[in-house]
């Protein structure tokens, strides 16, 4: 089935990104190609990564199966010499169930890879124009969630993590942006605190939208985003100081301290 040496058989985890096709890795979109099944998640998953499939494979929008089901279409593929790409949306290690597959994969003897994706938080720093670390304001970028059905382990809970005053990506929280506000607030964040709203980013029908912590939750529900958003809550935003990375009397191994005064 395998017709590309330099792609072994096997299963490869791809990172899809959050949408936009260009935003695939070389390897990601070289992979796709080549591979015999591209099993995805239709509701995830931009159908122009989709479409990058030759067309002689087996295309499988995995929404409706269940882990048993989706694993045996990887075994089956590998077994019979094929390549497996399995396309998550955003990077795989971030919320995509990749821990459970990969164990039912190595007990059944099924090489694997996993190939990194551009995550949402990257993708909106970038759609946005902004920076989620200020020098000598935030140093530090928290990727979290609320708790939803999947509870949160003892002490991740976003009030907790929020009270670092630090940079926070937060997925999968879009369904309850009032419980957002609500733990932001209770971690001691001012309410004008910046926090930029991303929606379905590189999808048709995109939405950038700029909110604070007091108006997040009005601002969400009047735009009606709810699934694929991202919340970058950004305490530091415009404060931080200038680097000294590139200022003449702050020596390094490439470049000698300078008096240009």
């Amino acid at each position: 089935m395998a017709d590309a040496p330099d792609v072994p058989c096997g299963v490869y985890f791809i990172g899809a990104g959050p949408g936009d096709p260009d935003l695939l890795t070389v390897k990601a979109a070289r992979i796709i190609g080549r591979a015999d099944l591209v099993l995805y998640a239709g509701s995830l998953v931009s159908p122009a990564v989709v479409a990058l499939a030759k067309k002689e494979a087996r295309v499988v929008d995995s929404a409706p199966l269940t882990l048993a089901e989706t694993h045996a279409l990887l075994v089956d593929t590998v077994r019979a010499g094929g390549i497996a790409a399995r396309v998550h949306t955003g990077d795989p290690a971030l919320y995509g169930a990749l821990s459970e597959q990969t164990r039912l994969l190595a007990a059944a003897g099924i090489p694997y890879q996993v190939i990194p994706g551009v995550t949402s938080a990257s993708a909106a720093a970038a759609a946005f124009g902004v920076s989620v670390t200020e020098p000598e304001t935030t140093q530090s970028l928290i990727l979290t969630r609320l708790a939803g059905r999947t509870p949160m382990p003892p002490g991740e809970s976003l009030a907790a993590l929020a009270a670092h005053k630090a940079s926070l990506a937060i997925y999968l929280s879009a369904g309850d942006p009032e419980g957002v506000a609500a733990a932001l607030r209770e971690a001691g964040l001012p309410g004008d605190t910046p926090v930029a709203i991303a929606h379905r980013l590189g999808w048709p029908g995109e939405k950038r939208l700029w909110a604070t912590v007091d108006t997040l939750a009005e601002t969400v529900r009047q735009a009606g985003v709810d699934r694929q958003t991202l919340f970058l809550v950004l305490p530091g935003l415009g404060q931080g100081t200038c680097s000294k990375l590139y200022d003449p009397s702050f020596g390094h191994g490439f470049r000698p301290v300078r008096d240009d005064g």
